[in-house]
């Protein structure tokens, strides 16, 4: 007798006891189709044969039990073993399993039903469904479907074996053979999902599918666009080989058709592949097609990206763009371009033929694997055309910006006494406009840590004496000042200034009053250069001529200097009944005084024509050297700063809160002059203009206000120059306001987040934010509006009628007032805004535009348009005016693995 629990059979025992009695022991077995196999073996054979030889050895064995308590020997069996081995189990596993209704076995037809939420687990193999059956005579097991109490099948198998998942109908798997047949299978590997009308599993690494559909589509069954194919080979984690595929968008067949098709599928992050370029055309350089080329997936660490456009004209380009990193180590991309532009044809008046380039670089280290060193680069340099006339870049923000730079730099501390660094570094400027370029390679800095030579034991650094300190700083530089046409050819390296300055500041502070702080500090400074000038009459030329003078040569100079300065506290109270209870007002003062000796023994007299006549101009030697001339004038500055801060103490409008709102006013109000008693009133004026400049912010931080003044005191002729008279004294007020300016900015939101900065195009040399576009790189799709955003539920209700539509808005004001020779006009008057709105949940739109009011015209505008269909994203940008009018459409496929499925269609520029 078998007793079955909901989860725990009982297994029956024979065994022999010691009155040479049969019987029968119970105990709790768990539950699996061997233990099962196992009682019914029992049953049947093992207790009924051991019975009976116990009552052929011993004909009475009730009544033997009665006569004596002592136990019986038995003699052995005679009886020879059966030599026919017994039948080996169909499993060679444990088979565990489990329903919510019930599981019943038939011992005759050999199967076991497992019905509603069934779960069956052998091996490597896990399968769920809503009913299931093993057969374990045959050593298979079929699961399906159940209906539920409406009608509808519910419940769908799902098997699992190693990796590979399948929610198919139903399935039939035999474990000794490994091979299945699935019906209406629904896998996904990877980015694809893949449904198969019929689907055989030959082994564990090879399945056969009939009658599929793969998609990147989250919905399988009602997908809107899959590849359908009659047959496929599917290797998981390896590859898809299709036989005929065509491209079936919203049920709809399309004539998009391969005669065979190849998916490869990997287990690694990604895989080199073939970048299907895109057609395009222009009315300057012909039929082209645009941003081909191949990807490598070189390793883990680091990849590259080759790409190239071609036009009928002649006109092509290459990019190689590399990305790296090692995790704890450093991270950083490259990014090589170039550009052989054409436009028109050869013969007509608007030929035109150059070839532009641009070389990025990014690089950071991290910090915690090494502390005491560091490396970083940041490179943007090239033609300087580049932005305004790359055939792959929209950048208006980038082509507006008339300077270019870079900086690579190695630092490195040393734990000694007293501490030193030191950093060797390679910089970079470029003038859009001038075209000139200015490069140091290398620049070398080294310092030794300020040292206390008066500092006691107790390390106290108090008084003037012990806070007396010293360092030492070195430079070094070669320089370079060239322009793009002499950018890396013999003359810009002919050209290239070398120097060395070495410096030894001694300063200390102390305290006056207790309430002044004060200062004083001397600098010694020895400068080092390989080149000098020679002034002199060139009698072949008729005129004075430079001449350049190679060698080692040096000079010294000193200087000194003392600041004191303190802060002043006031309090205007109004009441604490009042709204604004106080207004808190501090100023922090500061003097300064410096003094300079002249160095006119580094000074000559050279002739200037051909009599010899003495000149009584002078030259220093070092004018044109890489650090200039010291100083021919003694300098007597006297300097005068003075910087506010305003802050009110408001009652809030919560009425439970007690203490009141601190709110700044203003941030900053700064004044700064100084007066020079060394003046001798022709080449230099005593005062210096008045600059002013100030800061403060509104709406919870939102809106930035920065203004500022130059405040001349002197007068000018009617040529506009700068006279030493006082400006009241020429008919005029106190101070004569030669500039003004004025900028704003603001920005808000009703997302709640910060908005994403534009990375890009501030490394490409533009703004980080979108006023003059969003940063579009015509090679590169992959940029979306729905990039950074959470995953909307498709089944809540639309958010179309929801009375919050996630919008953000920034703008941006500036103006310039200009009177440096009497013209008291405005130069600058302009506004930009640029705003971003969900339009629907799956559509999104911006703007980007301004108005110049002095101009009275239009400035940069740009509409964006993006969609989100899904598996796919359908884009628009279009700049309607301006030299950089252009559109750009794009559609395509989301799935990196399915990127190169796009249409992306473009108009030339005006550039």
């Amino acid at each position: 007798m078998i007793i079955f629990a909901k989860k725990l059979y009982v297994s029956l025992t024979c065994q022999k006891t010691s009155h040479n009695f049969t019987k029968i022991v119970f105990k709790p077995l768990q539950t699996n189709l061997f233990n099962i196999v196992l009682i019914s073996f029992f049953l049947t054979i093992g207790c009924g044969n051991l019975y009976s030889q116990e009552i052929k050895s011993n004909k009475k064995p009730l009544q033997a039990a009665k006569q004596t308590d002592k136990p019986q020997i038995i003699p052995n069996d005679t009886i020879k073993l059966d030599t026919v081995r017994p039948a080996k189990t169909f499993l060679d596993g444990k088979v565990r399993y489990k329903a919510k209704d019930y599981a019943k076995i038939d011992q005759k037809k050999k199967l076991i039903t497992l019905y509603n939420e069934a779960e069956l687990y052998y091996k490597d193999v896990e399968l769920k469904s809503g009913i299931i059956v093993l057969n374990y005579e045959k050593d298979e097991v079929y699961a399906g479907r159940i209906k539920d109490s409406a009608g509808v099948l519910v419940q769908f198998p799902n098997f699992k074996q190693g990796s590979s998942e399948v929610q198919p109908d139903s399935i039939r798997f035999n474990f000794k053979t490994k091979k299945a047949l699935i019906y209406n299978s629904r896998t996904k590997q990877g980015e694809l999902n893949i449904k198969a009308a019929v689907t055989k599993k030959e082994n564990d690494s090879v399945y056969y599918l009939k009658e599929a559909r793969i998609t990147t589509a989250q919905d399988i069954d009602n997908p809107e666009y899959y590849f359908r194919t009659s047959k496929i080979k599917f290797v998981p984690g390896k590859k898809i080989v299709t036989g005929l595929t065509q491209m079936v968008i919203a049920d709809v067949p399309t004539p998009l058709a391969l005669p065979y098709g190849y998916f490869p599928l990997s287990q690694e992050k990604s895989v080199s592949g073939i970048i299907i370029p895109s057609y395009n055309d222009s009315n300057t350089r012909g039929f082209s097609l645009q941003n081909g080329g191949y990807y490598f997936a070189l390793s883990d660490n680091y990849d590259l990206t080759v790409l190239g456009d071609y036009y009928t004209n002649g006109s092509y380009a290459m990019r190689f763009e590399s990305a790296y990193a090692t995790r704890y180590k450093y991270r950083g991309n490259v990014n090589i371009r170039f550009e052989n532009l054409i436009s028109s044809e050869r013969g007509y008046p608007d030929y035109s033929k150059q070839n532009i380039y641009n070389i990025q670089w990014s690089h950071s280290k991290d910090s915690k694997s090494n502390p005491n060193s560091s490396f970083s680069a940041s490179v943007n340099m090239g033609s300087s055309k580049y932005f305004k006339q790359s055939i792959n870049q929209a950048n208006v923000g980038s082509n507006l910006n008339n300077t270019l730079s870079s900086s690579i730099s190695y630092n490195k501390t040393f734990n000694t006494i007293p501490g030193s660094r030191i950093s060797l570094s390679a910089t970079h400027q470029q003038n859009t406009q001038t075209e000139q370029i200015l490069m140091t390679l290398p620049n070398l800095q080294g310092s030794i840590d300020r040292i206390y030579p008066f500092v006691g034991k107790d390390g106290v650094k108090k008084g003037f004496i012990k806070n007396i300190n010293l360092q030492y700083n070195v430079t070094g530089k070669n320089n370079f000042v060239t322009y793009d046409s002499l950018f890396f050819k013999p003359q810009m390296f002919r050209d290239a200034q070398i120097g060395m300055q070495h410096s030894i500041p001694i300063s200390t502070n102390f305290k006056i009053f207790k309430y002044f702080s004060a200062g004083a500090s001397t600098n010694y400074q020895e400068t080092w250069v390989t080149k000098t000038i020679e002034k002199g009459f060139d009698e072949s030329k008729g005129q004075v001529a430079d001449k350049t003078v190679n060698g080692f040569d040096s000079y010294r100079t000193y200087n000194l200097s003392t600041n004191l300065g303190t802060t002043i506290y006031g309090t205007f109270n109004f009441g604490e009944d009042k709204r604004i209870q106080s207004i808190r007002h501090v100023m922090r003062p500061s003097l300064t005084y410096s003094y300079t000796p002249s160095f006119d023994q580094y000074y000559e007299h050279y002739t200037v024509d051909a009599s010899g006549k003495i000149s009584t101009d002078e030259y220093s030697r070092f004018a044109n050297g890489i650090y200039g001339a010291p100083g021919q004038s003694n300098s007597n500055i006297v300097g005068f700063s003075l910087s506010n801060t305003f802050e009110a103490k408001v009652r809030d409008k919560d009425s439970t809160k007690t203490e009141p709102k601190k709110i700044m006013l203003l941030n900053n109000l700064n004044f700064n002059t100084s007066y020079n008693f060394s003046a001798d009133g022709k080449k230099t004026l005593a005062w210096q203009p008045i600059v002013v400049s100030g800061g403060t912010q509104f709406f919870d931080n939102k809106m930035n206000v920065n203004f500022g003044a130059v405040l001349n005191p002197y007068a000018i002729d009617n040529a506009g120059n700068v006279i030493n008279k006082y400006n009241i004294d020429n008919g005029g007020s106190l101070f004569r306001m030669t500039s003004a300016n004025l900028t704003m900015n603001y920005s808000f939101s009703n997302k709640g987040t910060g908005k994403e900065k534009n990375t890009q195009s501030q490394r490409n040399g533009g703004r980080n934010d979108d006023l003059f576009g969003t940063n579009t790189d015509l090679n590169d799709s992959r940029n979306s509006q729905f990039a950074n955003e959470p995953e909307r539920d498709e089944d809540a209700v639309s958010e179309f009628f929801s009375s919050k539509i996630p919008w953000d808005m920034t703008m941006a004001y500036s103006l310039t007032y200009s009177n440096t020779n009497r013209e008291s006009k405005i130069t600058g008057n302009s506004i930009m805004i640029s705003a971003n709105m969900d339009i629907t949940p799956k559509w999104k739109g911006g703007v980007s535009t301004g108005f110049d009011f002095v101009q009275k015209g239009v400035t940069f505008t740009q509409f964006r348009f993006e969609r989100d269909l899904l598996s796919w994203r359908m884009a628009f940008n279009w700049n309607p005016m301006g030299a950089n009018a252009n559109w750009n459409f794009f559609i395509g496929i989301k799935s990196g693995m399915l990127s190169d499925i796009k249409w992306n269609k473009r108009s030339a520029s005006n550039r």
